[in-house]
């Protein structure tokens, strides 16, 4: 049978990232391996989550601000293409961005071409699209704006954060809570989701 491949792009802590390592070739992600981990930041501590895991995962840096540095005819879009191309060489049957703070331009997405690319957003669809999204999402309950709240994995397309919703999960919050305790509930809702998108979206590609 033949393995199904996971790259993961991360930015942070990789506690998204965590979750899919420990579903990786179990019963909720079956046949499935992650071959690559990805940051654009040098610091983040999901590469040594990578390099820890048991067997270790191979990772890879690419920050923009040093990329655009190195010569003069490095651009944002160049940047864009050397993600895709570091993505490509691992061959993988789908992309998942975990916590990976920059907008990938439309270079990226034509060079990955029909390649399964999904995002994990902490909002709901069409709500509080882009950065900050907990913390918005937060104010604007306290305040009476929005009634419900939640997280998302979506398919990744140009326009930021609205991608055919995957998964789809509300989440409880409560009034005048502090912001840490929802944060807290919403982010073991992620760890759930991001598995199960994954999940769904590798059925569909690349069946067991």
């Amino acid at each position: 049978m033949t393995e199904r491949r996971i790259v993961v792009l991360i930015s942070g802590s990789g506690t998204n990232l965590q979750a899919l390592i420990d579903a990786q070739n179990t019963p909720a992600l079956p046949d499935a391996q992650i071959v690559l981990v990805l940051s654009n930041r040098k610091a983040a501590y999901g590469l040594t989550r990578a390099e820890t895991a048991n067997p270790p995962i191979p990772t890879h840096y690419l920050a923009l601000q040093p990329y655009l540095k190195v010569a003069p005819d490095h651009t944002r879009a160049t940047y864009d293409a050397e993600v895709a191309r570091i993505v490509l060489a691992a061959r993988p049957d789908i992309v998942v961005l975990a916590g990976w703070m920059h907008v990938l331009g439309e270079g990226f997405l034509d060079a990955v071409g029909p390649l399964a690319v999904i995002n994990l957003h902490p909002a709901l669809p069409g709500a509080f699209d882009g950065a900050n999204a907990i913390e918005r999402s937060y104010a604007a309950f306290q305040k009476g704006e929005v009634e419900t709240v939640g997280a998302m994995v979506h398919r990744v397309v140009k326009a930021v954060d609205r991608g055919e919703p995957v998964v789809v999960r509300t989440v409880e919050i409560k009034k005048d809570e502090p912001l840490e305790a929802f944060e807290g509930r919403l982010h073991r809702a992620e760890w759930e989701i991001i598995v199960e998108g994954t999940r769904k979206v590798l059925d569909e590609v690349r069946p067991i």
